[in-house]
């Protein structure tokens, strides 16, 4: 039988709180949401923006939870004979936990930051470290002032290999967060234009991706892309923090991981590559230059990590990418199928074009099309209409036949598009639905992308249900 995750004494002494009734003695994971909960997990009441944990400890009580660790002020307004740790605050509470958890482990850590390409390259370095040993890594995208403590407490005291994804939209964030996890490697994938409406420029925005550098560990390595246009300024301010080992990635041949030749396909790429010195072939099972490019500095973490280089290699093939974020899925329909590349998670100007990229690869048999569904990308600022506009070059590069456009933002691009290019209009994407389910045909290729505020998603799901993917009709 494996060891519990937390025994309830350390749990209390991380937390700093009390007992109160009779809490569980071995505790077996940690859960925020008491939906999903497990019996046996420890439930942490925090308070979000739109909801407060407390109000969800009985139903977790009752899912078997060994405790619930709670406010000493909502005290009066839950169970009586419940099972509690009590505290003054469980959010700090959460974090404790999570840095008593970081103290215990002997783990090599290796955290990822950047403005495009966080979650995708934390899933292969899970995938890779994996072939070497025991791997904790960030669940989804929790990556921010709760999602890090929490993937903290959430791990293991033997693991041999920890992953954790950081993110930030404001100066300041990233900060506290890395200083808990305390990495051995730091990756930035890349800086480009995203969240402007919080800052000036994108120097800004390296300066606070740059953060990642405070917490590393003493020897510590940082791993920066030298294809990006603000490397020297990442280099200078690592070595302004101590960072002492920089190693770098690229197509940029003196770059010290660099690919040496690639040859792209429509479900990813063949890889030849040299990393730190090492020379490695390897396929790559999700599409997209920008996956090549990220590969190689998942495969100098490994090799910093001391893990297997051959190995990592090998596994990559096995890759895909997930839902909203590359997903590639073959739809039915009459007469033939359709290629829906599935970006709807999320968008901003660097990883709309690279999504723009990925559909211009994509080969097809004409008269079939490339076609590109895009919605507003938020949080841009006052640049927002010309950023939009400026996705206009990459459209005619990538020879996308077809372009819908969804949202206020995307009719700057709208007004610039050349009258063949353009589909259809609309500043609500739900309004797209009915057209494109009516426009598409065999052997088209559609890749849907837009801010998650703007809502593309449901577009993806009534093409999949008007269509069923192939794999599920072949399953049925």
């Amino acid at each position: 039988m494996s060891d519990p995750l937390w025994k309830l004494d350390a749990f209390v002494e991380a937390t700093g709180g009390s007992i109160k009734g009779d809490a569980g003695a071995n505790i077996t994971g940690i859960s925020i949401d008491s939906r999903p909960l497990e019996p046996g997990d420890a439930f942490i009441a925090i308070k979000g923006d739109r909801l407060d944990g407390h109000d969800y400890v009985a139903a977790a009580l009752e899912a078997g939870a060994s405790l619930a660790l709670v406010a000493e002020s909502r005290l009066a307004d839950l169970p009586e004979d419940g099972r509690y740790v009590v505290v003054s605050d469980p959010l700090e509470a959460m974090r404790r936990l999570g840095i008593a958890a970081r103290a215990r482990t002997r783990a090599r850590i290796v955290a990822v930051t950047g403005s495009v390409g966080k979650t995708g390259t934390k899933e292969a370095l899970r995938l890779t470290l994996e072939q070497s040993g025991k791997v904790h890594a960030s669940v989804a995208s929790f990556n921010n002032h709760w999602g890090v403590p929490l993937t903290l407490a959430r791990m293991p005291a033997d693991i041999d290999f920890g992953v954790f994804e950081i993110g930030m939209n404001h100066a300041g964030e990233i900060t506290p967060l890395v200083k808990m996890v305390r990495p051995h490697v730091a990756i930035i994938t890349t800086v480009q234009a995203v969240h402007l409406e919080f800052f000036d420029s994108v120097e800004k925005i390296a300066q606070a991706k740059a953060e990642i550098f405070d917490g590393l560990e003493p020897g510590g390595i940082a791993i920066l892309n030298k294809d990006n246009r603000q490397f020297d300024l990442l280099r200078f301010l690592a070595a302004t923090a101590g960072v002492s080992v920089v190693q770098t990635f690229g197509e940029d041949q003196s770059a010290d991981s660099h690919t040496e030749n690639v040859i792209s396909f429509a479900g990813g790429s063949s890889v030849d590559a040299t990393i730190l010195g090492t020379e490695i072939t390897y396929k790559i099972g999700a599409p997209g230059k920008h996956q090549v490019k990220n590969s190689l500095a998942v495969l100098t973490a490994v090799a910093d990590v001391g893990a297997d280089l051959a190995k990592a290699g090998l596994v990559l093939d096995g890759m895909r990418a997930p839902k909203g974020r590359g997903e590639v899925s073959q739809l039915m329909l009459q007469g033939g199928e359709l290629s829906l590349i599935d970006e709807s998670y999320n968008a901003n100007p660097a990883s709309m074009r690279a999504a723009i990229a990925v559909l211009g690869s994509v080969p097809v048999a004409r008269p079939a099309r490339r076609i590109a569904v895009i919605g507003d990308m938020r949080e841009l600022g006052t640049d927002a209409d010309r950023l939009h506009a400026d996705l206009l070059a990459p459209i005619v590069e990538a020879q996308i036949d077809a372009v819908y456009c969804a949202g206020p933002h995307m009719h700057a691009l709208w007004e610039q598009l050349p009258h063949e290019l353009r589909a259809h209009y609309c500043e609500d994407a739900k309004d797209l639905e009915d057209v494109i389910l009516k426009d598409v045909r065999p052997g088209d290729v559609v890749m849907i992308k837009g801010s998650l505020g703007t809502r593309m998603g449901p577009l993806v799901t009534a093409l999949k249900k008007e269509y069923p993917p192939a794999d599920d009709t072949a399953a049925a």
